[in-house]
């Protein structure tokens, strides 16, 4: 039985669909603030309470970032600027740290302190916390629900770089596919339609990031991507310029296609197009590498772990990404559209998909360990899982790779003797199923041209005058187009029929087709995983927040928050600690206890004690006195040396209800 394979419109149709599912799916899981840089500390600290008002607040972060006029905002309890506007870069050595002054004459009451900036990995963060001035206040500040990054902009921005992905791929892989594997595909119009359309995805979704630039990082309106001042300051970037680059870049790349495709498919002359390929192949390996630098500088591998190492690194891996993925997409297209492919241009790719996944490999090892560095962060980060999930899918690839390369080996025998018919045509060197008709053209069960007796005999070629209007009848325009309509059909059928006949070439066609699949989806892991703050990132900044306690900043209290519950009625709440200054000698100690809705909550009774297990000092036990409704306080709190000392507080909400929470902070 006739093995018919599926439909190339059929089989496209289903790759764009599952495409489409599968990155909305991880956009929509993905969060669009994560990124390499985290805020690792502030000065005055969120929910500290200080005496006096600060002459200016200061953020400090894991990684650089990009600042502008706008990035700190410090707004009163009436939601009105306290600050004055003007950022000033306090960065020295390794310590990334920005401030913006106060305004003079503050009152007392609660701050909030928002602050959104750019990671030098190009991804948008953004964040808020408050301070209190003499005693907290209740705060009118409403702050924005969405996400940098999030929203509509958001996901056509992530969409942009999906297709910029995948255009990429298309063109630098179909290109080298052409030149390494197959030259006659340069003449062959579905692989020059691909190849082309591959340019024109990565140079539409090139311009579109640099749109959706502005409102991506900063408003998060779509209106924005027509602000021409926005667009400048976005053309002053990192990023910008990576942008910028890439198009002047696509320039060249529309020179290379025109000479492929041109030039190159027209020559005959063996010495001239080895001249001409060799070229091509220099010129085009150049370019190639500098698009994927674009990414390189201005992506993950420009910063944290080795940048100098990491970027060329990163070319290497974007570029055999695409030898292999774009290569298999246009052996798809020629498996399906192309009359003819050559058997040789099957194994050469093989081989070249051979050496692609080499690279891959041992690239992929490398930036493994610098994104991640650890076993607890491979499981334990969304980065880490999201790279199991890419692991996972190309060693599937792989395995479908293997079945392609043995559907490949098969080709490649030679058909037994006598087994050619005409439903399994022989196969004598090229998988072109072309062969000339024979003109049996009875195929009424595969096509229902409706003609009549007469068609049958002039498409047979049985009519006597050998004319479309039969024997001495004058020629019928008409006539003339049905019948070379009905010839060209029958044609059509013929050769589909003679081409799904060869197992080989249906198997090949179908796991190609699944490769493909494949690749779709691992590349929609792949956009989200670039835009997923780094495993080794997001430990450093998870042990930083659960550390044992903010460092002591001279002249400036150290703050804890303490969530409670003692387990009788209205025995849940937060103690809020300062102990100013922090550091040895006498402390002013100030505790405010506050309900989950950060309502004060009385309690009967507050204790304290302080201990330094490392010199056997302590417990020093602190009997602060009760303020007002929820406030206590100490004077005179001797702190004896430096060290990591544990603070232990006791609550008792009720005359049987009681508990002990403690934290360590350093002091000193």
């Amino acid at each position: 039985m006739t093995t018919t394979a599926p439909r190339l419109g059929n089989a496209l149709a289903r790759l764009l669909i599952l495409a489409a599912a599968l990155l909305g799916t991880l956009l929509a899981g993905a969060a669009p603030a994560s990124a390499h840089a985290a805020l690792t500390g502030s000065d005055p600290k969120d929910g500290a309470v200080v005496a006096t008002a600060p002459k200016e607040v200061n953020l400090t972060f894991s990684e650089q970032v990009a600042m502008s006029a706008d990035s700190i905002r410090v707004l009163d309890p009436a939601g009105r600027r306290a600050d004055t506007g003007e950022i000033r870069d306090l960065c020295s050595g390794s310590v990334v740290r920005y401030g913006v002054g106060l305004r003079a004459g503050l009152p007392d009451g609660t701050y909030t302190v928002a602050w959104q900036a750019v990671s030098a990995d190009s991804h948008p963060v953004a964040g808020a916390f408050t301070f209190s001035i003499g005693a907290p206040s209740t705060t009118s500040v409403a702050l924005p629900d969405q996400a940098p990054g999030g929203g509509l902009v958001g996901v056509l921005y992530g969409i942009a770089r999906y297709l910029a992905y995948a255009g990429f791929a298309v063109l630098v892989g179909g290109g080298a596919f052409v030149l390494v594997c197959w030259p006659r595909g340069a003449s062959v119009r579905p692989v020059q339609q691909t190849v082309v359309r591959g340019w024109l995805t990565l140079t539409g979704a090139t311009l579109a990031m640099l749109l959706l630039r502005h409102p991506y990082t900063g408003s998060g309106k779509l209106s924005d991507a027509f602000d021409l001042a926005g667009l400048r300051t976005v053309l002053e970037t990192k990023t910008g310029a990576a942008l910028t680059s890439r198009l002047l870049l696509l320039g060249a790349a529309a020179l290379f296609v025109a000479v492929l495709f041109g030039a190159y498919a027209r020559r005959t002359d063996p010495k001239e197009k080895k001249d001409l390929s060799f070229g091509l192949a220099l010129g085009g390996t150049v370019v190639a590498a500098g698009i994927a630098g674009t990414w390189a500088l201005a992506e993950h591998a420009s910063t944290g772990l080795q940048p100098g190492i990491a970027m060329p690194v990163d070319i290497l891996h974007l570029l055999a990404v695409a030898a292999w993925l774009g290569g298999l997409t246009v052996l798809l297209v020629a498996l399906y559209r192309a009359p003819s492919v050559e058997r040789s241009a099957v194994e050469r790719f093989s081989k070249v998909a051979l050496g692609s996944v080499a690279v891959l490999a041992a690239t992929g090892l490398y930036q493994s360990w610098r994104q991640v560095g650890s076993w607890s962060a491979l499981t334990g980060t969304r980065y880490g899982q999201l790279l199991l999930v890419k692991i996972g899918l190309v060693a599937v690839l792989i395995g479908i790779a293997w079945i392609s390369r043995r559907w490949t080996r098969r080709l490649a025998e030679p058909s037994p003797v006598g087994t050619a018919g005409p439903e399994t045509p022989a196969v004598d060197g090229d998988l072109d199923l072309d062969e000339d008709l024979d003109g049996d053209l009875d195929l009424d069960e595969d096509l229902d041209l409706g003609r009549d007796k007469d068609e049958d005999e002039d498409l047979d070629g049985s009519s006597e005058a050998g004319a479309p209007g039969g024997a001495g009848g004058a020629v019928d325009p008409v006539r003339a187009a049905q019948l070379a309509r009905q010839r060209a059909a029958v044609a059509t059928a013929r050769r589909k029929r003679e081409r799904d006949a060869d197992p080989e070439r249906t198997g090949l066609r179908r796991s190609v087709l699944t490769e493909a699949a494949v690749a779709v989806v691992l590349l929609a892991v792949t956009t989200v995983l670039t835009s997923t703050e780094p495993g080794r990132t997001a430990e450093e900044t998870g042990r930083s927040a659960t550390a044992s306690g903010p460092a002591a900043v001279p002249d400036r209290p150290i703050d804890i928050r303490l969530p409670f519950d003692t387990g009788g009625v209205d025995g849940k709440g937060v103690v809020r600690l300062s102990l100013d200054p922090g550091r040895t000698g006498a402390n002013a100690l100030h505790i405010f206890v506050e309900r989950p809705n950060g309502k004060p909550l009385d309690v009967p009774e507050i204790k304290v004690a302080l201990t330094l297990e490392a010199k056997g000092v302590g417990p020093l036990p602190v009997a602060p006195d009760r303020i007002q409704t929820g406030h206590w306080s100490a004077s005179g709190v001797q702190i004896p040396m430096p060290g990591d000392w544990k603070i232990q507080v006791t609550v008792r909400t009720s005359e049987i209800d009681q508990t002990t929470i403690d934290k360590n902070v350093k002091i000193g």
